[in-house]
């Protein structure tokens, strides 16, 4: 059984992992309306400041009001900003399992920042009762697969499926974790 949990605030060293809020829309921004960024994900760069508001409104905020939630803000301690985001997605309670995302600005890239990030939630979800996490990159996204060994996470199998709302086949390898 899942321990009532909503994206409770996280600390490791370089970073705290935390709601996002209004404050944040700037760079909610910048990491949704780059274009290599968001490449290998199912929607399309944000173009305005209003769509980064919509975003905030529609899709983040509302999953704090859930009883379980792992929606975060991955805040660079160095800096205060927010430089990408982790999260568990389509939680099931009955199976206590999810699949996690996540998303980094580029200038961030290779520095193990998703890794640090990932693990802590990983080992939150684990704490609070979740009993399997998988993950799925894009064939052509090997660094996204790199994070999931990094973390633990094992190769289950490969499969294609018709990526919307982009309109394209995309091979996707599934990683998954069990404890």
């Amino acid at each position: 059984m899942l321990k009532t949990a909503n994206t409770p605030f996280l600390e490791t060293e370089r970073l705290f992992l935390r709601k996002f809020n209004e404050n944040d829309l700037q760079d909610i921004f910048l990491i949704y309306s780059d274009h290599e960024v968001n490449r290998f994900l199912p929607w399309y760069p944000l173009e305005t400041m209003e769509e980064a508001r919509e975003y905030l409104k529609k899709d983040i905020l509302p999953e704090y009001e859930k009883p379980i939630a792992y929606r975060y803000a991955i805040e660079e301690k160095a800096t205060s900003r927010v430089i990408g985001y982790v999260s568990l997605c389509d939680i099931h309670i009955e199976k206590c399992c999810a699949d996690l995302g996540y998303g980094l600005l580029k200038t961030y890239w290779n520095k193990g920042i998703i890794t640090e990030a990932a693990s802590k939630v990983l080992e939150t979800a684990k704490e609070n009762g979740f009993t399997r996490i998988t993950a799925t990159h894009d064939v052509n996204n090997p660094a996204s697969g790199a994070v999931m060994k990094k973390i633990d996470m094992t190769f289950r199998y490969a499969y294609t499926e018709q990526w919307q709302p982009k309109n394209f086949k995309v091979i996707f390898r599934l990683y998954q974790i069990d404890f």
